[in-house]
């Protein structure tokens, strides 16, 4: 007779590590699904600095795609004997679609305008070091972002209030926008030496580091601004 409970059967160390790898590869394919019309927009556009307005339509979906992607990773179960990803991923698009396009939409609005105005930057006939400020801006937006796509996934507060959370974490937590930072840095690299498919195809695990790095976010947010 064999000695294993069937209790402990998904408790061990090998099912928590399936679990994961399930969880990510099904948050992954769901997420490349929601934000599909999107991508493929993308893939017909040129590289002209012109379609630019266009390629931030076609990027809109991908918002709300992260979002339930985050909320999906951070619901996840341990267990194997439990696996539900898709039916989270589902919940969190219902529950997060609107609040993430009331924040991804302009933050989108604004790098395009940032981004528009580089590319054509030498017409514009400011000083060089206006190119430099409107690119710290432009990653400053970005790191913001990536704060406020954690509250929106996994809190319920007014996009207001989410927009100031995320800028007032920007210097609060200074090693978790640090770990962002890090994780901007090597998505801008595997677009710029690979392939610009790569981060879309590597989106959920990107997304997990970002949630593990946000951990010190989720966690004051949730002892100091949460009933």
């Amino acid at each position: 007779m064999s000695t294993v409970r069937t209790a402990d059967f998904g408790a061990g160390a090998l099912s928590r590590a399936a679990a994961l790898l399930h969880t990510v590869l099904t948050v992954e394919a769901l997420l490349l699904a929601t934000a599909a019309p999107g991508l493929v927009g993308l893939l017909l556009l040129g590289p002209d600095p012109a379609n630019l307005p266009l390629a931030a339509v076609c990027l809109l979906p991908l918002g709300p795609a992260a979002s339930a992607a985050v909320y999906a990773l951070h619901h996840r179960s341990r267990d194997l004997t439990d696996l539900h990803p898709a039916r989270v991923y589902r919940r969190g698009l219902r529950l997060n679609a609107l609040p993430a396009l009331k924040l991804w939409t302009p933050l989108l609005a604004w790098l395009t305008v940032i981004a528009f105005t580089l590319t054509h930057f030498s017409a514009t006939g400011l000083p060089g070091w206006w190119a430099v400020l409107l690119g710290v801006i432009g990653v400053a937006c970005l790191l913001w972002g990536a704060h406020a796509l954690l509250l929106t996934s996994l809190f319920a507060f007014r996009a207001r209030d989410t927009a100031r959370l995320a800028a007032y974490f920007l210097l609060r937590q200074g090693r978790a926008t640090l770990a962002a930072t890090s994780l901007l840095v090597l998505t801008g690299a595997m677009t710029a030496l690979l392939t610009e498919a790569l981060p879309a195809l590597l989106a959920a695990p990107l997304l997990l580091s970002l949630l593990h790095a946000g951990r010190p976010v989720i966690a004051e947010t949730q002892e100091d601004f949460t009933a």
